[in-house]
């Protein structure tokens, strides 16, 4: 097909790019070992996309890739950092062992990654009825919208969670 790329087209692709994209993250992250990292999870990411086509730019795509690894990386890190402020807070045996603590992080990340997909009013009617315990009409009076809405926001998550948990191919 006109516009695709064979196999040594994305071996030029990284022989051309890789040394620039690994510096263009050493430059972000202030960390060789993690640019490393990232600069393969972007070649990575791009081998495994089932149509392979010719870029015009190919440094401003693997820069917008590259650009949402690092994000990841970021948020990743975040939800670590907190689950390690939460253990601390904990009685010192009741911590859970390094595999229930690599569960807990991997379904925090899965939480954050739905919860981002939603949109902002969504997200936080949500959050407020899941996690504050608000009911639908206090929710609308801090929001500032009516009942119904409050009640479209919630269900509208609700599909969402839904969705992913049950109607994803395994």
């Amino acid at each position: 097909m006109p516009g695709e790329s064979s196999p040594h087209d994305i071996e030029r692709l990284y022989l051309d790019h890789h040394g620039w994209l690994q510096g263009w993250l050493r430059s972000r992250l202030n960390d060789s070992a993690d640019a490393a990292d990232l600069a393969q999870d972007t070649f990575v990411r791009l081998l495994r996309r089932r149509q392979h086509t010719l870029m015009h730019e190919p440094r401003a795509y693997l820069r917008t890739v590259a650009r949402g690894l690092v994000i990841d990386l970021w948020r990743r890190r975040d939800i670590e950092q907190a689950w390690l402020q939460t253990l601390a807070q904990q009685p010192a045996g009741e911590a859970p062992s390094p595999e229930t603590s690599l569960l807990v992080i991997e379904s925090l990340i899965a939480i954050d990654r739905l919860l981002d997909q939603l949109k902002p009013q969504t997200r936080e009617a949500f959050l407020l009825a899941q996690l504050e315990g608000m009911s639908c009409p206090r929710i609308a009076e801090q929001m500032g919208v009516s009942l119904s809405t409050v009640e479209r926001h919630i269900a509208k998550a609700l599909r969402h969670c839904y969705a992913l948990v049950f109607e994803q191919p395994s």
